[in-house]
């Protein structure tokens, strides 16, 4: 396995409290360095994630639906993928290099259909099903799919020449069966393209991020051993929320960490703030992924008074700034309840910094495969600690490219 740089070890230029190394100006991270696997062998990301799973495989449910309260246990999960992979290739003729859109509700379905599109070297391209149909065709256009994923609510958003597989029609639900036919391996390499992801839209039209397994595998790794650290601390088995959108960057690599660490997602349809305290005592959840509009409600709504929210241990804060007044209102409400906050970006495959302290104003440390330098727009001058700039960043968590410009095999 190759390590994460992090602090190169002959370097005394580099300051022991920020990481900033005063010769080249370049932020190393403060934290473990994370074993990688050499980024030539042939490897998925869905093959890597599920390796990482404990041995033996957890008993607690690794999916769970909010709403009806239908689980999938681990030995079903790895059943499922496994099945659907090989129905996905036999009877879909899905293979390495398709595109495959997806457009529906968070359900059991889809991170299995996600770890099966991954496993197979087919690209994922997830997007918001309450889209319009032009901005469905928007991400269609770059995209250009082979077939989309959809329900019978969303597949009227879709144009009418893209081939469509609905989840919720007989057909699909039989490529969960056991497929005994064997079929010869895929060889997958990490510089393969393994998803397509929308970026958030904020300077106009959304644009597809193509991320490479290698990517993803970086992400999973760096994730993985963060929460190991974590565990030495607490060594509780989470019951996770996630009340983030899986086609989000930030709720897709949820997805995946969820299912590498072996711990139990509890995942709603359709959010309801409601529906969101009665999930917690009803599954008492000890963890929640969330965006800060969700932070200030429970900070501040009437209707957090008389829920039994004590299995609550960490909330972890992402997808847009959280303003430190409304941390510090949570802390109040809450104070056994500690808050995460994380930054990231869909190009850098998810999170690159985070902290345990909100309040303070900080982001937090870059992630252990991150490099990062504060530039002056104006001048291209790297600047130092404190400094006000651009961030750069560099790492094998960096995007492909745009899904106009990348090389999507």
């Amino acid at each position: 396995m190759e390590t994460s740089e992090g602090i190169p070890p002959s370097a005394p230029a580099v300051d022991p409290r920020s990481g900033f190394c005063s010769e080249t100006k370049i932020f190393h991270s403060l934290r473990r360095p994370v074993p990688l696997p050499p980024d030539s062998v042939p490897l998925n990301a869905a093959s890597f994630s599920l390796s990482l799973l404990p041995s033996p495989l957890p008993d607690q449910p690794a999916l769970i639906d909010a709403a009806t309260g239908a689980s999938v246990t681990y030995p079903d999960l790895l059943a499922r993928i496994r099945n659907l992979a090989s129905a996905l290739r036999s009877r879909a003729g899905l293979s390495k290099g398709h595109v495959a859109f997806l457009i529906s509700p968070p359900g059991l379905d889809i991170p299995v259909l996600y770890l099966a599109l991954l496993s197979i070297g087919a690209i994922v391209s997830p997007a918001n099903p309450l889209s319009t149909p032009a901005e469905i065709a928007h991400q269609i256009r770059f995209s250009n799919p082979s077939v989309a994923f959809a329900t019978a609510a969303t597949a009227p958003k879709l144009p009418p020449h893209i081939p469509i597989l609905l989840l919720d029609s007989p057909r699909f639900r039989s490529f969960f069966d056991p497929n005994p036919a064997p079929l010869p391996p895929l060889e997958i390499l990490q510089s393969d393209t393994a998803a397509i992801l929308c970026s958030s839209g904020t300077m106009g039209k959304v644009k597809g991020v193509a991320l490479s397994h290698r990517n993803l595998v970086a992400q999973i790794a760096s994730n993985h051993a963060a929460a190991q650290v974590a565990k030495e601390k607490d060594a509780e088995p989470p019951v996770a929320l996630i009340t983030v959108p899986l086609f989000h960057v930030f709720g897709y690599s949820v997805v995946l960490r969820e299912v590498t660490l072996g711990e139990t997602a509890v995942l709603m349809e359709r959010f309801d703030f409601s529906a969101m305290l009665a999930a917690v005592e009803r599954y008492q959840v000890n963890l929640m992924l969330v965006s800060p509009p969700l932070v200030l409600a429970m900070a501040k709504s009437p209707a957090v008074v008389g829920r039994d929210l004590s299995s609550l241990k960490l909330l972890v804060c992402g997808g847009a700034p959280l303003v430190r007044e409304v941390a510090e209102s949570f802390a109040a409400r809450f104070p056994s309840v500690k808050m995460g906050k994380g930054y990231g970006l869909t190009e850098s495959s998810g999170g690159i910094a985070g902290t345990d302290d909100p309040r303070n104003g900080s982001t937090g440390r870059i992630s252990a495969i991150t490099e990062a330098r504060i530039v002056d727009p104006a001048t291209g001058e790297s600047l130092g600690p404190g400094q006000r700039g651009e961030l750069w960043l560099r790492g094998p968590t960096i995007m492909k490219g745009t899904a106009a410009s990348a090389s999507l095999v």
